[in-house]
């Protein structure tokens, strides 16, 4: 946190410079145009798999697949399932003789990112601009299921492969600092520097056993769901980390009425999840539409 405020105090201040700067040098040609414009953008984004881990179900996560496997108010069902889909023989005499024998590896699959924001730019090229985004991450695993006895699961292997995932929104505040330039009469670079908070909330995590899907959150205050143990709300894992970005867009340029741009993010941000807290690498390619026929 405190590195993200300094980050964003320094932004601040070399925008008040380069606002003074601009001040200067008003007699000289605006390199694109100028003043207040407001925008959208949305894009593919590709996350950094270091944090996808929390929704493996292991056991020393805040979320377990063994909790709810060997439950009385699930583990008896699942069983059934099992036997039903004809994965599993009745020489499984309970649910207690289940095991996860391969811990999934986590990754995060292609995701979309939404935003809106503002920005002003001055005569000299340079400029500002804060945004609002929503990313919407989906990890993805697969576990294997066996008996502790090593008997009654069908097929090669003597184990059933079950799927398990996570959703998780990430909302970004970020400040740039911008420049401008222009490369013919409608199009333009802009590179960006910029830095912002970002905010994980863990949505779901699930997994699917005989075709059948669990919540594996823990409502539960770390206690297995059996008879009698009472359900709590559910109280968000992730938390607010911040992050760092550079990008390069590429922009064309309609006189008095706005612009498309397209162009490339790379992130390094902390994300906060419980039990896997870490800096990792997000990308990005997208879109972004402005419209900046205001002048205040």
């Amino acid at each position: 946190m405190k590195h993200s405020l300094l980050i964003i105090a320094a932004l601040m201040i070399a925008s008040s410079s380069i606002a003074a700067e601009d001040e200067c040098s008003a007699d000289k040609p605006p390199s694109r145009y100028t003043g207040l414009s407001v925008f959208a953008n949305a894009g593919a984004i590709w996350a950094d798999r270091n944090t996808a881990d929390f929704y493996s179900g292991r056991p020393t996560n805040a979320n377990t697949i063994n909790r709810v496997l060997h439950s009385q108010t699930y583990g008896q069902q699942i069983w059934q399932n099992l036997t039903t889909a004809g994965l599993i023989s009745s020489a499984v005499g309970s649910y207690d003789q289940l095991s996860v024998v391969e811990y999934p590896s986590m990754y995060y699959r292609t995701s979309f990112q939404y935003g809106l924001g503002i920005r002003y730019d001055y005569a000299s090229g340079f400029g500002w601009l804060l945004r609002f985004d929503l990313a919407r991450l989906q990890a993805l695993g697969a576990f294997n299921l066996s008996a502790t006895n090593e008997t009654g699961l069908l097929g090669y292997d003597q184990y059933v492969r079950c799927g398990i995932m996570g959703r998780e929104d990430r909302i970004n505040i970020e400040f740039a600092i911008t420049r401008c330039v222009n490369l013919t009469d409608a199009l333009d670079l802009e590179l960006d520097l910029g830095g912002g908070f970002v905010n994980t909330k863990v949505r779901d995590n699930l997994m699917e056993i005989a075709g059948v899907s669990y919540s594996i959150l823990d409502v539960w205050d770390g206690r297995t769901p059996d008879v009698g143990v009472m359900a709590y709300e559910y109280i968000n894992q992730g938390g607010i980390g911040y992050s760092v970005f550079m990008s390069a867009l590429l922009g064309y340029n309609v006189a008095g009425v706005g612009s498309v741009r397209v162009g490339y993010t790379c992130y390094h941000a902390k994300v906060v999840l419980d039990g896997y807290t870490a800096w990792g690498w997000q990308h990005m390619i997208g879109l972004r539409f402005e419209m900046n026929n205001f002048d205040f």
